[in-house]
């Protein structure tokens, strides 16, 4: 499920980087950082109920660019964007500046961590999908209907699953996500049965009776539970939980379910998107969808 986003959409006053003047005359930083501030509660009249923090700026790699984070709270809801200044303090970006001498795709899959992370598929897979998701999302439970169907008939693909729990706002996505990382300690095969009884069955799953459910859902699975319950206690189990999570973060996964096919990003349960970048990469899947 997306997680609430503040307002924080800003103009694109000028994407052309190399319209801004060769040599311009430097401001000092916190005078930038203030003027930041003023112009976006300007602009999207934020109150003081908005916390908003403007990060230290540095060099951005473009020549009269600066970068900074912008970062927001509005009770529980936060939001971080990047943002490009100009070094006189005179223009404000946000987006993505791309390199064109890199491949994007291969700087985002350099920062997926994918070790001891639960996977099925071959690991010479053509298509690698990183799901990052939370097992009380309903849009996580559709994607993965969703990949009940795509994955049986596609041996080429290889899944991987990050946790991303969002316990502000469902407060049993941590405790399913230690189920899942105890099921795979276990038995990494049993991970996969796990998945699917937390999906199917999150309708009647609750805070107040998750314990008991994952339980009977590792004795279904063939778990010793009393080895998977000392494991959900275990700081090892939490540090895994803890560890997707700062991956997901580095990433900038902001709702789930968020994946990387190939290292594209996808965010949702959209079947013909998933396709699409599975076809791209596999050439005789789209010779069998014409």
């Amino acid at each position: 499920m997306k997680t609430k986003r503040l307002a924080l959409t800003v103009l694109f006053i000028s994407m052309i980087v190399p319209s801004l003047p060769a040599q311009v005359a430097p401001t000092p930083d916190a005078a930038i950082q203030k003027k930041i501030d003023a112009y976006l509660r300007h602009l999207y009249a934020f109150g003081s109920d908005v916390k908003l923090v403007v990060g230290p700026l540095k060099e951005s790699g473009v020549p009269g660019l600066l970068e900074t984070n912008v970062d927001l709270t509005l009770g529980e809801n936060q939001q971080t964007a990047t943002m490009y200044v100009s070094k006189d303090g005179k223009y404000l970006i946000r987006g993505e500046i791309a390199d064109l001498t890199k491949d994007p795709l291969a700087e985002i899959r350099s920062k997926l961590q994918t070790d001891n992370a639960p996977s099925v598929g071959p690991t010479d897979a053509k298509v690698t999908i990183v799901e990052f998701a939370d097992f009380e999302c309903p849009v996580c439970r559709q994607l993965h209907d969703a990949l009940q169907q795509i994955l049986p008939n596609r041996p080429q693909v290889r899944l991987i699953f990050k946790d991303y729990p969002i316990e502000q706002i469902h407060p049993w996505a941590r405790t399913a996500a230690l189920a899942g990382r105890c099921a795979y300690d276990q038995d990494p095969k049993s991970f996969w049965k796990m998945y699917d009884a937390l999906y199917n069955n999150q309708d009647i799953i609750s805070a107040e009776n998750v314990w008991d459910e994952i339980v009977g859902f590792a004795g279904n699975i063939g778990l010793n539970t009393d080895t998977f319950k000392a494991c959900l206690a275990s700081p090892e189990a939490a540090a895994a939980v803890d560890a997707s999570v700062k991956n997901a973060k580095l990433l900038e996964v902001n709702s789930t379910p968020t994946l990387f096919i190939n290292g594209r990003r996808v965010v949702g349960a959209d079947a013909d998107t998933i396709m699409k970048y599975i076809t791209f990469d596999l050439p005789g899947e789209k010779a069998k969808n014409n």
